[in-house]
């Protein structure tokens, strides 16, 4: 067994659990680590980002587009602290990301020492687990555990608090070939009893609709979705985490559903008597808020890998606890070979909803609508792009207007609602998957929030597309204010924003601007296909609202959906 110091067995226990990518900030407490960095140099590379809660972000937005945990690095004291937003928005989205934080030497715990913050009793509440190391030896069982427990179960964020002694100490090397982590024994396959009374559910149902969430993405499930719904011809809809997971160009796709949701995928969720739920938490977003009105006429299977959301919001008539991809094919299995499923009553009455009542815009005069760029940009990528999304009106635009295909290509944080995300997690996304179109809508407000990484991305020269939509106001504030505020606009304007595109070409950036619609595709196409980090500043109508909506506490068929039904 070799003997080395703390800061070394960190690197090779990354190594080991195959991580190539770690994006954080030097500091004090922590410098030991970065001294003997360059010794690893070849192995994982380090992305210096200018805060932590971008460098959070980006691993965030990296295990989004890859599927393997994001690992941030930082000091101790305001380092850690800095986190602690991203941190909070990897748990609510359930992302896999594990940070490891450095910590003011084991004697000097409790003492107030200079930066210190008790990073474990902060960051508890967000985290699916923490752990404070106290000894070297201790340092590879304890990274080995984090990594393990932020990827499997429900996936979620772990820090690992790391004092600098630490660090400097020196011990014998041993990673543990197996894990027993008593209390942590996550379920994988179905109840075989539960997925039979599922599968007879299904069967008997008339007016059956699958409601997926972001667990299909976790999941890697599907294939396995697409097969089950169209052997069953179940029409699909989806939560915004679930975005990509079935896809839109699909006919028994009817769009998201929820506060913004479509006025099919509501209608057909409030009158259908068998609501499927896999990978989904019926958060207050996805049903109205008025759990208790949520499918009156409906029965609920609720697939979750995650017990503790077994009837949390919604009464179940099945679980089942398991991984979405193992119980999908478990329910495949127990398909009858003859069957032939007849819906065309069933998806013709959802089809009508859409005609009646379908998601549109009419891009009309000198102003840009956001719905009419977010529509451009799905024709001009073909759908195939993935799409990182920060807060905001634009998030739920995107979420209607683009027409994603494929899993992993819709980023953005759901369950926190956290202004500033996007464009950080768009590089995180972009060196997951260097080969792909990588592109961070974001709004003039959010963006401003972490805008200080365009020096992170020119830095590491990366091909990453920014679309700015500047509509001089935090836009989704401005549209609770109009409609449950009596258009008081407090607050919610911007009297100064800076020049974005001299902003970009200060950082080294491209910066392009575009105020009229009959530019707007070709400033597009523009920006898209040159070369680097390019920032499209687009100008857009500020009086532009999101619809449908539903009104906090409104059922799911209680959708505003123009401004008449205000009055």
């Amino acid at each position: 067994m070799a003997r080395m110091i703390g800061a070394e067995m960190f690197f090779r226990t990354l190594i080991d659990q195959g991580v190539d990518i770690i994006f954080g900030l030097p500091g004090g407490y922590v410098l030991k680590v970065y001294d003997v960095m360059p010794k690893f140099a070849k192995s994982i590379k380090h992305v210096l980002s200018r805060h932590e809660q971008g460098a959070t972000h980006m691993a965030d937005g990296y295990a989004r587009a890859s599927g393997r945990p994001g690992v941030v690095l930082c000091t101790s004291g305001p380092a850690a602290t800095n986190t602690v937003t991203g941190i909070a928005t990897a748990q609510m989205d359930s992302s896999p990301v594990v940070v490891f934080t450095d910590q003011v030497p084991t004697p000097y715990l409790g003492s107030d020492a200079f930066q210190e913050a008790d990073h474990i009793g902060i960051t508890r509440p967000c985290t699916k687990h923490n752990y404070l190391v106290r000894k070297t030896a201790d340092l590879p069982r304890a990274m080995k555990e984090a990594f393990y427990i932020a990827s499997t179960g429900r996936p979620g964020p772990v820090l690992v608090d790391m004092p600098k002694d630490v660090l400097i100490g020196e011990d014998e090397f041993v990673i543990p070939e197996e894990l027993n982590i008593r209390g942590y024994k996550p379920s994988t396959k179905g109840h075989p009893g539960q997925v039979k009374r599922a599968m007879e559910m299904i069967l008997s149902a008339k007016r059956p609709l699958i409601f997926g969430g972001g667990g299909l993405i976790w999941s890697n499930s599907s294939e396995e979705l697409k097969e089950f719904a169209r052997r069953l011809q179940i029409p699909v809809t989806l939560t915004l985490m679930g975005l990509g997971a079935y896809p839109a160009n699909d006919p028994l796709f009817i769009s998201m559903l929820g506060m913004h949701g479509s006025y099919g995928a509501n209608m057909a969720v409030h009158e259908s008597d068998l609501v499927i739920s896999i990978g989904a938490r019926f958060d207050d977003r996805a049903t109205g808020g008025n759990f208790g009105r949520f499918a009156p006429n409906a029965k609920i299977i609720h697939v979750d890998i995650d017990p503790s959301t077994i009837d949390k919001n919604i009464r179940v008539h099945c679980p089942i606890v398991g991984d979405a991809k193992l119980i999908l094919r478990q329910l495949l299995e127990l398909i009858p070979a003859d069957i032939k499923a007849d819906r065309r009553e069933w998806l013709g009455r959802i089809g009508q909803w859409a005609i009646e009542h379908p998601l549109t815009y009419r891009q009309e005069g000198d102003k840009i609508k956001t719905t009419y760029v977010i529509d451009t940009l799905s024709n001009i990528t073909k759908g195939e792009a993935i799409i990182v999304s920060d807060v905001g009106q634009h998030q739920m635009w995107v979420a209607q207007f683009y027409k994603f295909t494929r899993p992993r290509t819709h980023i953005t944080s759901g369950g926190l609602g956290t202004m500033g995300f996007g464009f950080p997690a768009a590089m995180g996304a972009k060196f997951a998957r260097p080969d792909e179109l990588v592109i961070s809508v974001a709004g003039d407000g959010s963006f401003q929030m972490n805008m200080q990484e365009l020096a992170t991305a020119v830095e590491n020269k990366m091909d990453l597309k920014i679309i700015l939509l500047n509509n001089r106001h935090h836009g989704m504030v401005r549209q609770w204010q109009t409609m449950f505020f009596n258009k008081n606009y407090s607050a919610s304007y911007f009297e100064v924003l800076p020049d974005f595109v001299k902003l970009a070409e200060s950082f080294g950036a491209k910066g392009i601007k575009v105020t009229r619609p009959d530019k707007l595709e070709e400033t597009l196409k523009e920006g898209l296909y040159t070369e680097g980090v390019v920032l499209m500043e687009i100008v857009v109508d500020c009086e532009e609202m999101v619809y449908p909506m539903i009104a906090p506490g409104g059922a799911m068929n209680e959708m505003i959906l123009e401004p008449v039904d205000m009055a």
